[in-house]
């Protein structure tokens, strides 16, 4: 047996069906989940980066499972390797991504890497912030949720201004980016608001997500509503 072969019999062997149908949910159109749970592939991940041949499943492009590919995901961002290295398997892996569940996890896993390079993540991430495919622009923005800081909310806020795309889930992750930005700078982040070009959806939701968080005030909220476009 292959190493991917063997993974592939252990996700099968952990496959939970009620979970498998739940996700499925979660994931209009996926048809490939086999419903093994989050904490159980990222186990599954550092077991096997322990072992030498985990540069052969990453790289190999026969994957049959959803879990599969999470799985391909999780190690890139565990494994201990070379930050350019690293970031050479991320390049790889990017055009894998068909859906929110896998990029979200693996932007997830890539936090240590933006702690090791974070500027030079910061770069390596722009070409994707220009992205016409809806999974590399929602990683790229995703990407930057590791970024809500003081050197980088004023960048973060401009690039949301220059944000147009019709796929629902880049949308999406602009909102939520945006949402996060306004928990961590919320002065800045309604004056951005107030002057935005976003288009409607994108803005309204933004103002939604910021809304259902429980660490803005109600008083905020409030005023938030009032904001929304019509």
């Amino acid at each position: 047996m292959t190493t991917t072969e063997n993974i592939r019999k252990e996700l099968q062997a952990l496959a939970d069906s009620k979970y498998q149908e739940f996700h499925s949910s979660l994931l209009p159109g996926a048809n490939n989940i086999l419903g093994v749970r989050i904490p159980q592939l990222r186990t599954m991940a550092k077991e096997i980066i322990k072992k030498e041949d985990w540069h052969t499943f990453v790289e190999s492009t026969d994957m049959i499972y959803y879990e599969e590919t999470m799985l391909q995901g999780m190690i890139i961002g565990l494994a201990k390797m070379e930050l350019e290295e690293q970031m050479k398997y991320v390049t790889m892996f990017v055009p894998r991504i068909d859906n929110w569940a896998v990029c979200d996890i693996f932007c997830s896993e890539l936090k240590t890497a933006v702690k090791r390079g974070k500027e030079n993540v910061w770069q390596f991430i722009q070409p994707y912030l220009k992205s016409s495919k809806e999974f590399e622009i929602r990683f790229g923005i995703v990407m930057l949720f590791h970024y809500v800081d003081d050197a980088h909310i004023d960048s973060l806020l401009k690039y949301a201004d220059s944000f147009n795309h019709d796929a629902y889930y880049a949308r999406m992750a602009m909102a939520w980016m945006i949402s996060l930005c306004f928990i961590k700078f919320p002065q800045k982040t309604m004056e951005y608001l107030k002057h935005s070009t976003l288009d409607n959806w994108t803005y309204n939701k933004a103002l939604q997500k910021t809304i259902e968080s429980f660490r803005v005030d109600k008083d905020t909220k409030d005023i938030l509503r009032e904001m929304k476009r019509r």
